[in-house]
């Protein structure tokens, strides 16, 4: 079996702790864990021959391998990457024909990288029932036992169930309060989890199908496939001529031979953040708190604190959410319209959409401290053995103090090693390079002068992550 899992997003339901280039998947919202590696852990978790591989893009590329790398390590069949978002039915399909380079019956366990389930066993449970009918031809896919009359979700009506899974009759649009309650009351209907399980022959043959034309862009795309490290990047002219459509409409919808498996296992999208306080422990007045909270007759609400101190009073029902550069206080009624505040952020040209203060790179990360005019300061942690790529500035100049572990410097025709207290001096138009060749992490602080201090400010002549 190889668990596909399924990890774009653009980082707007859960702002501003998840942002565009670091979305929900990446953070530990539920357990110390972030959602992806609870994603890839439950995937290894269904046989003991299950491997692993992701489809991601370029922006998400390290992040998702460093998960890999940890977690799946000799078990991971690689990492497509998506020149641009056609949803879930074209991604879907390059992993399919991946997989059916070396064996088109390959199972394929389909999963998004932000959901979380609580309950493994019932979960790999479910995957085995879906295994025996996915290797019979079937598409399968995963109908959450509802708990409450959600109208968040899509709902599967499935006819009379064997064996374990029965056939699908229809999919169902999210319904209002009253009809969704209906669907509780009849029973014989799920949510829609967004998970599926189907062998890849089958996958690209119903594809083929019902929409050829997205099957022959999918074709081109990965013929042209061209290799990169952990990466597969696939022709991006013949993606972007790829229809944009969910695996639900272009495949589930239309064949005849889609089964739903009944899965019962603590499952949610973390769609929202009141799904979110619907999924986690609540005290005694139905509030959750995280990080540094006190609260006085503060009832039914989720409050969460990256850093600062939260103090609530007198409120009820309400989403606070703190971290560095944005507080979010909304209506738990009115999360879902988040997506607002992040569309007047992006109108205002502001970058809190993007990224966080600290910016996650595939050597480390950065974290900016201090800005003014023709200033910046910022602190960086470079991994252990990471190196960033041999570059100059046309428009600063840069001062590096090293904090803790040891910095191997290229400053022109020099090579300087650097320790804790230490400092060096890289005048503009230099070429430079940074590296760590300890075992613990680099951190030192960065104070960057001159006329213009954007990333864009930058020429790489080297690079051991290929950026350009």
């Amino acid at each position: 079996m190889l668990a596909v899992i399924l990890s774009g997003g653009s980082g707007t339901r859960l702002w501003p702790l998840s942002r565009e280039a670091y979305p929900k998947q990446f953070l530990p919202v539920v357990t110390e864990e972030s959602l992806l590696a609870e994603t890839i852990t439950r995937g290894l978790g269904c046989a003991p021959s299950t491997r692993v591989m992701a489809i991601t893009n370029e922006d998400h590329r390290f992040v998702v391998a460093a998960h890999l790398h940890e977690l799946a390590d000799k078990k991971t069949d690689g990492i497509i990457l998506e020149p641009v978002g056609r949803n879930t039915a074209p991604a879907i399909a390059l992993a399919a024909l991946a997989a059916a380079e070396s064996d088109p019956e390959e199972l394929l366990l389909i999963m998004p990288s932000d959901h979380v389930l609580r309950n493994q066993q019932a979960f790999a449970e479910a995957v085995a029932v879906g295994a025996k009918a996915a290797e019979s031809g079937k598409l399968v896919t995963f109908g959450v036992v509802p708990a409450t009359p959600h109208t968040g979700y899509g709902y599967i009506k499935a006819g009379d169930m064997a064996e374990g899974f029965a056939p699908v009759e229809a999919f169902v649009e999210k319904p209002d309060e009253a009809t969704a309650q209906s669907y509780l009351d009849q029973g014989g209907y799920y949510w829609n989890s967004g998970m599926f399980l189907f062998r890849a022959d089958r996958y690209l043959e119903e594809l083929g199908k019902h929409n050829p034309q997205m099957l022959e862009a999918c074709r081109n795309a990965y013929a042209g496939k061209q290799s990169d490290m952990d990466f597969v990047r696939v022709d991006r002219e013949a993606f972007e001529a790829c229809p944009d459509d969910s695996i639900d409409y272009a495949v589930m919808e239309k064949t005849q031979d889609a089964v739903v498996v009944p899965l019962d296992a603590g499952w949610s999208d973390v769609g929202s953040w009141s799904a979110l306080w619907e999924i986690q422990p609540r005290d005694e007045h139905g509030n959750v708190c995280r990080g540094d909270v006190i609260t006085e007759d503060v009832s039914g609400s989720y409050i969460h604190s990256e850093g600062r101190l939260i103090a609530a009073l007198g409120i009820s029902d309400h989403v606070i959410v703190e971290t560095d550069d944005v507080v979010l206080v909304a209506d738990r009624n009115r999360v879902q319209d988040v997506k607002k505040l992040v569309a007047q952020v992006k109108a205002q040209g502001r970058a809190e959409h993007r990224f966080h203060k600290k910016v996650h790179r595939p050597w480390g990360t950065y974290e900016g401290i201090a800005m003014g005019e023709r200033f910046q300061v910022k602190r960086i942690t470079v991994n252990p053995g990471a190196s960033l790529s041999l570059q100059k500035h046309h428009h600063r100049a840069e001062h590096w103090v090293v904090v803790s572990g040891t910095a191997n410097v290229v400053r022109g025709d020099e090579e300087i090693l650097l320790t804790e207290d230490q400092s060096t001096y890289i005048p503009v138009g230099h070429r430079h390079r940074l590296t760590n060749p300890g075992v613990i992490p680099l951190e030192l602080i960065e104070v960057q002068t001159g006329s213009y201090l954007g990333e864009d400010d930058i020429v790489r002549f080297a690079d051991t992550y290929n950026r350009v």
